[in-house]
This record gives structure tokens, sequence and C-alpha cells, in this order.
């Protein structure tokens, strides 16, 4: 819980260290977008006419593959994506008055710096040819200005800014549908990052990778609150926290991550791996399930692939829909669907900001409209609807101090095909931060839960948890199959370890996740793979 800023940190490193030290065809086991390319006639053309990319489709090595992502990541690409020197926290930084946008949407950005001007570059983030991002839009130069200082809302402790807007524009057909990072540049050397999701409401591809934005802004820091902490520090780990925010808003910048919060650590490798490979992507973020739950539907697997704690009433009922209906769901990331939160609008528009009292009493909706209350979903009415009985799995603590092993429970797995691995082979420093384990006496533990890996850790929060659980099941009569890592840093061991790393785990974690990938991009996994319980091995 408490941890995520730490991981996200050394995990930024980490990722901008790969991407300089590993040039093209060492990031990822399968390279689709080489420039040999595929055969003729097996890869249609993108085709625009007023719209995203028009895919074609088709079963590759890794799983479906989309034409659109393979020529979009033969486009020359760029290494000018990564923040150079050192940077002053207040140098320049800015948000956006949308979190996530689609073809023909206006964008503003509200930017506040010291140095005279400032320019914007956004970069799509993917592979392209392992330089990580291709440069899609620059803007004209803008006069800059170090903006007012954001107000502190009393009694809920909300910091919302409400800065003059410095520069908008328009999403066009060029911004193709992905993640980007708009890079703020000043004229002083000064450079920033600001996230943006380009989505596209038509697609039905395979794979939806899911930014949990809700999570990164309930641990964002700007202004001195967030939702675990306040201006007025409680002790390390002391939840709750009497002084912290009761609402964040999306209406103030990023103070982690040069602006991008723990996307380059928590998020970004999947994508570039997924890109590299050509898979059949498409992008959202956690609002956007929320907003449009109903196109779940559309694809065969969400993915939420970092640090996913903040839950909507309406993402859980869009989750427990598509799961029921045949959707496979992947959790990357420790605790998710550990607080129940709801959106409201800021002055920008609607669900910018994110509500939490953790007592529910305290919410002024108690009693009023229950339904949306903000609380945690375990242990306390209204809600007290655990997060293991859609995930597999509960929280159980944290260890900033050190990393753990995955030690390998069930070989014969699907999830370990390729790979020569044996029952209780370990994979060295891939567990870290948060955690995860099946729980034999918690009710409602969805039928047939298979661990996967069983893995040793100490942690603080559950001290008497001495395990965490890499789990799977399938859900009948759907079909559908949903994976939980256990850990926050899966998605962080993906990425290449710096040259000095002695036992590195990116390459075998890359293939348990191709597998991974492929086998639930198949469709309803349950179908091939139902899933065998063997929780009586580990828990009697």
């Amino acid at each position: 819980m408490a941890t995520r800023r730490a991981i996200g940190v050394v995990a930024v490193v980490v990722v901008i260290a790969a991407v300089v030290a590993f040039a093209a065809g060492t990031f990822g086991h399968h390279n689709r977008n080489a420039s040999a390319g595929h055969a003729p006639g097996t890869a249609a053309a993108t085709a625009r006419s007023g719209k995203h990319a028009v895919q074609t489709t088709f079963e590759g090595p890794q799983g479906p593959e989309a034409s659109w992502v393979v020529a979009e990541n033969r486009k020359p690409g760029t290494t000018k994506w990564q923040i150079s020197g050192t940077q002053s926290p207040n140098g320049i930084m800015g948000y956006a008055s949308r979190v996530q946008a689609r073809l023909g949407q206006e964008v503003g950005l509200y930017v506040s710096t010291a140095a005279p001007q400032f320019h914007v570059d956004a970069f799509r983030m993917g592979y392209y040819q392992g330089k990580g991002a291709r440069l899609v839009w620059r803007s004209a130069e803008v006069t800059g200005g170090v903006q007012s200082p954001c107000p502190l809302t009393a009694g809920i402790n909300m910091v919302e800014c409400q800065w003059n807007q410095s520069l908008n524009f328009v999403v066009t057909s060029a911004w193709v549908q992905g993640q980007y990072l708009l890079k703020l540049v000043g004229s002083s050397g000064a450079q920033s990052y600001v996230p943006l999701t380009v989505w596209e409401p038509a697609s039905h591809a395979t794979y939806v990778i899911m930014s949990g934005v809700l999570t990164e802004q309930v641990f964002n820091p700007f202004g001195g609150y967030d939702l675990y902490q306040g201006g007025t520090p409680c002790a390390p780990n002391h939840y709750p926290c009497s002084t912290r925010a009761r609402v964040v808003s999306f209406d103030r910048p990023y103070a982690t991550g040069n602006g991008a919060g723990s996307y380059l650590g928590l998020t970004y490798p999947l994508t570039r791996m997924a890109e590299k490979d050509g898979l059949d992507v498409t992008y959202w973020t956690d609002i956007l399930l929320a907003e449009h739950g109903n196109l779940l539907g559309h694809h065969k697997v969400l993915i939420s692939p970092g640090h996913d704690e903040e839950w909507s009433q309406r993402m859980r009922q869009a989750a427990v829909s598509g799961r029921n209906s045949g959707v496979n769901l992947i959790f990357f990331g420790a605790s998710p669907v550990l607080r129940k939160v709801r959106l409201q609008a800021s002055p920008l528009g609607p669900d910018r900001e994110v509500v939490n009292y953790r007592d529910p009493t305290k919410d002024p909706l108690y009693g009023i409209n229950n339904a949306e209350v903000s609380q945690n979903w375990w242990g306390q009415p209204p809600a007290n609807l655990p997060a293991h009985t859609l995930v597999g799995a509960e929280y159980i603590g944290y260890n900033n101090l050190q990393n753990f092993p995955l030690v390998v429970s069930d070989p014969t797995s699907w999830l370990f095909k390729g790979t020569g691995l044996a029952a209780g082979a370990q994979i060295p420093g891939v567990l870290a931060s948060d955690f995860q384990a099946y729980d034999p006496v918690a009710a409602n533990n969805p039928p047939g839960v298979e661990i996967l890996a069983h893995s040793p850790v100490t942690v603080e929060y559950h001290p008497n948890r001495k395990f965490a659980d890499t789990t799977y099941y399938t859900w009948a009569p759907s079909g559908a199959g949903v994976f939980q890592s256990g850990m926050v840093s899966w998605i962080t061991s993906l990425g290449a370890c710096p040259p000095a790393t002695a036992s590195c785990p990116s390459k075998v974690m890359r293939q348990i996740t191709g597998n991974l990938l492929r086998v639930f991009g198949a469709g309803p996994v349950g179908l091939r793979h139902p899933s065998q319980s063997n929780v009586a091995q580990f828990y009697g």
C-alpha cells in the first residue's frame, strides 16, 4: 500500500537504464517489428478515414497480432523522450485537462515554469526498434510563467490547482491510440512529463492494457497531500492518517517520476514488450472502465499492469460482468481492488476528483447512496466485498527493504511452458514491495483456485503471512480465467537489468509473461486450461 512510491522510483531508474543500455532485439523474446517484416500479404495497410487505425489481426507466435501495431513500431523511433540532466521538482511542471482523449477531442495543458519559454513534445510509447517511443507532435514555443499556488480545501484536504491554460491541441488521426508522455521542455533546460492515454472507442482488440491512474493520483503527494499522508505527516505506515486528503484531484501535476508517476516502472515495460511482439492491443485508463465498462465485452483480456488499489463501484461491476461473460482478467500488481473510491467532477470536467473517506460513516453519501459510499472494499458495510472474491487472493502486506525470489509450484502448468523450470525452482529478485496470497479460511473464495507459485516472503502488516501466491482460477460457465501475480513488481521484472546485475530475471519473466498473454489471448481460458485446485497442498 504505502510502498508504491519507493518501488516506482527504483523501477523508473531500471527502465530508463535498460532503454539506454540495450539495443533493438535484446528487449523481449520475439521481434515482430524487425525490418524484414511479415511475409507479403499477411499484414494489411493501416486504413484511416477520419478514424484511428482499422486493424487486421492474425495469429502470431506470441498470440493475436495487429497489423497496425506492427506497422506503427516500424516507424522511426527516438530516445529523446527521456529526461536528461538534473531536474528541479519545480523547474517545469504541468497537467492536462483530460486523462484520456479520443480522436477529435481538445486537450488543454496547464504549465508552470520559471523558464522564459517552453514547448511540448508528444511521444507515443512503444518499442520502435528499441528506442522506446516516437515523436508524434511538437508545439510551438510558448511563453512561460510561474502559476499561482494551488489552494487546499479545508476539511477534505484536497489540493486542486486553478492555473491558467498555457496551450491546447486537438487529437487528430496522427495521434495513434496508445500511451503518451507529453514532455515539457523549458528554454532553461527544465523538463518533465504529463501522461495522456489516447483511446479508440471502436476497438475490438484482443488485449486492453489499462493504466491505473486512480491509484497514481491517490498516491500523488503534490502540494503535500494524498489519500495516505497529509501536510502534517503521520508516522510511517500509520493508516488511516488523520491529516490525509479525503479527495484528490487530477487538476495538479504528478510530484513523482518527473511528472509521470510510476508509469515508466509499472506499466511501460509491458507496453514495450507487447508492441515489440506486435500484439493486438488497445489502451484504456481505469476511468474508462468506470465510464465505458460496457465496451469490455468487445475484448478478450483486461490487463491491470501495475499498482491498482483504487476501484470504483462501476469499475468492479464492469470487471465482474466481463468475467461472467468470458473476458479473461490479468492482475499483474498486488493489492488490486483494495480501496472503494468514487469519482466526481472538478472545474475542468467529469471524473477528475477521486473520493475516499476510508470510514464509510464519514462519507457525505452514507445513508443516502450507499452503493457509491467510499471506504475499503473489505471488512465493513455497506461494501464488505473483499478483493479475493474477484481476484482470487488477498493483500497481505509489504516489504520495502528486500526482494524475494519467485518459487515455482507447478512446473507442468501452461504458465511455465518452455522455461525448463522444475518444482521449487527460484527466479531471483522478482518479488518486491506489496504482496498477495491465497487465504484458505476466507469466505467466498472463487472455486478451483490454482497456486502456480508459492514464494516465501517477510512482510509488515500481516507478519504471520509467510508466502506470496501467484494464482489462477477459471470461472464457470463462461470459462474466463483470472490471473493474479502475487506481487506489485511483476511488470518491473520485465525490464532489462543493468549490466552489473548478477542474476537477471527479465528473460525468463518475459517468457512466462508471453505464455500468459498467448494463452489468455485465445479467449476464455477455462475452455482449454480449466484451473485445478491445489490449495490443500500448501494450506492443508
